[in-house]
């Protein structure tokens, strides 16, 4: 280990600049009467969802019955739903999670993020509300909008939502250079996820936040499906000079539906090979009980402090990043 291993790697303009964001969200939300709150980084259950991987830890100290196996959190959703279903009316949550994902220059295991809910809100309202935070941030412009289907169109000059599909990208994606990354992948969810995040991620967002509507219905598992197109969802993520930084829904509030895609999403996990994952039933139980008709956002602090900052690199603005911790 070098000497300098137990510096941070954030310098003390980032840590005030970090403070000071914060400050400003919470200023944001009290103007509109959105109430914090705070909920367990430890749950019984994790994610299904096939593309996010839980940290798992184990319990056995005094007090446990058993020892007992619990899930760090990739995002407090799951525990926010039950307090809306509660009757706590709009919320917003300012804390860490976890994923077992990659690390790299944009990720971190271990991230801050920024969740709120608010019932009587549609997906357009809540995008809208985000847009006016993001520019408080940032100093940005307003947003603009595309559809997903929109942005595969103009950038590629293809229509995911189309039956022939997969073969047009796997031959964009060859074309790029990536056609390694999808040589063995018949998942057209996998296919497209790669296409948006090479091919058109890099090229939105560019001189202003931008907003993707309406994705697949097959990529939103806790979202409404359009009634008007069942083919796509009420899923919205927000992009800004090449960051993904956030990913919101209007919320599917139908208790036998979410089970059912959990279930779904488990079969796709033994597909793959990978462990099944428990529901969580507390959850389930809350949809059951009844959440509010809602919508929901999660933004990435930390990425949203490296565009404040104008920095590349995520271990700038933390101070203990994962090689570090």
């Amino acid at each position: 280990m070098s000497g300098i291993e137990w510096r941070p790697t954030a310098n003390w303009q980032a840590m005030k600049e970090r403070a000071e964001m914060q400050q400003c969200i919470r200023a944001f939300f009290a103007k509109r009467q959105v109430l914090e709150v705070e909920t367990p980084i430890l749950a019984r259950a994790g994610v299904t969802d096939v593309h996010l991987h839980n940290v798992v830890t184990r319990l056995q100290g005094p007090g446990m019955p058993e020892p007992e196996n619990f899930y760090l959190q990739t995002s407090p959703e799951y525990a926010m739903k039950r307090l809306l279903a509660a009757g706590s009316g709009p919320i917003f949550q300012i804390c860490k999670v976890v994923r077992d994902d990659e690390i790299s220059r944009r990720h971190n295991p271990e991230f801050s993020m920024l969740e709120w809910y608010r019932p009587g809100f549609d997906d357009n309202a809540l995008m809208a509300e985000l847009s006016s935070l993001v520019q408080e941030i940032l100093g940005c412009e307003p947003a603009e909008y595309l559809t997903y289907q929109q942005a595969f169109v103009q950038i590629l000059n293809i229509d995911p939502l189309q039956s022939d599909a997969k073969s047009e990208l796997l031959g964009a994606l060859a074309a790029s250079g990536h056609a390694n990354a999808v040589s063995n992948e018949d998942s057209l969810d996998t296919i497209l996820q790669l296409a948006m995040s090479v091919l058109i991620e890099p090229k939105i967002g560019q001189t202003r936040p931008c907003f993707v509507s309406h994705f697949p219905a097959s990529q939103a598992a806790l979202a409404r499906i359009v009634q008007e197109d069942s083919r796509v969802s009420h899923r919205f993520e927000l992009f800004y000079r090449g960051l993904e930084l956030a990913n919101g829904f209007w919320e599917l509030t139908d208790a036998q539906q979410q089970r059912g895609r959990f279930l779904a999403d488990n079969l796709e996990r033994e597909r793959l090979g990978l462990l099944k994952q428990p529901i969580d039933e507390r959850f389930l139980a809350a949809l059951e009980h009844g959440l509010p008709d809602c919508s929901g956002v999660a933004v990435g602090l930390d990425r949203l402090l490296m565009l404040r900052l104008g920095v590349n690199d995520i271990a700038d603005i933390l101070t203990f990043p994962v090689g570090r911790a």
